[in-house]
């Protein structure tokens, strides 16, 4: 199997998992640090996108060798596959910002639940607030990246 159907593959299953998260186990839990376990989801889900595309490119001999870091790909990701595909800078924005919350969640001294938000303090009080609005948000847009990709490298 190439390489790049097992992204994609992987990049619906998190992006399942997510949802179902979300939509399913949320409402009986009323957890919102369940909010942290969609979140990881989403992020899998875009960068196995991003992966699958790129690991398309490397095999049909349209980009150079790269080394496998996140870097190395988001960069060619950025420079060459997005204008290439015409994607949306909004999807690297959505990346960057669900890593973000991510990071910040593990530099984290503070984090608590709060009228169904989950709430990320920075040693400096700055914060970060997750709710489900929110979440629905980069589960859509998710999803949308995910078909785009998957129409590109043509797993239907």
């Amino acid at each position: 199997m190439n390489d790049y159907i097992e992204f994609i593959s992987k990049a619906k299953r998190n992006l399942q998992i997510a949802d179902h998260l979300l939509t399913q186990t949320y409402p009986l839990v009323k957890d919102p640090s369940l909010f942290l376990a969609v979140l990881e989801n989403i992020y899998s889900s875009l960068t196995n996108s991003v992966d699958s595309l790129i690991f398309f490119e490397r095999e049909n001999k349209t980009i150079p060798p790269f080394h496998d870091s996140f870097e190395s790909k988001l960069n060619l990701f950025k420079l060459k596959l997005m204008s290439k595909h015409n994607i949306s800078q909004d999807y690297l924005t959505l990346l960057l910002d669900v890593k973000e919350l991510l990071n910040n969640h593990k530099k984290s001294p503070v984090e608590f639940s709060r009228n169904d938000t989950f709430v990320i303090c920075s040693e400096k009080y700055d914060i970060n607030k997750i709710s489900v609005s929110q979440i629905k948000k980069f589960i859509s847009k998710s999803k949308v990246f995910y078909e785009l990709v998957n129409k590109i490298v043509g797993e239907y």
